[in-house]
């Protein structure tokens, strides 16, 4: 019996180790999510449609090539930031399978 609470013991300790290790990734994620920001050139503001149209660089929290797209803005008083032509930068995030730009500033 004493070997087996060994092994039970081991085992919750492995798991808890795994659990750990997994919100750790996580954290990580969502630190790199809110902290990478993609340059960018406005090609379109919409903001009665809460939309932005960018040419961007590679999104690396989005795991997304540079190309050029509209995004869903979560906040509408960031358009009033930008107008077409403008060189930016932002941070997005794929909320409930669309992605959306979370904040935008201009370049430096």
């Amino acid at each position: 019996m004493k070997s087996l609470s060994h092994v039970l013991f081991a085992g919750m300790v492995g798991l808890s180790s795994v659990m750990a290790t997994s919100a750790h990734a996580q954290a990580q994620a969502a630190t790199a999510s809110t902290t990478d920001f993609t340059e960018a050139e406005v090609r379109k503001v919409d903001k009665d449609n809460k939309k932005v149209t960018l040419k961007h660089g590679e999104i690396k929290n989005l795991d997304m090539p540079a190309m050029t797209m509209v995004f869903q803005v979560k906040d509408a008083t960031e358009l009033d930031k930008v107008k077409p032509g403008d060189k930016v930068r932002f941070k997005a995030a794929n909320e409930g399978g669309k992605y959306t730009v979370m904040e935008i500033q201009q370049a430096k």
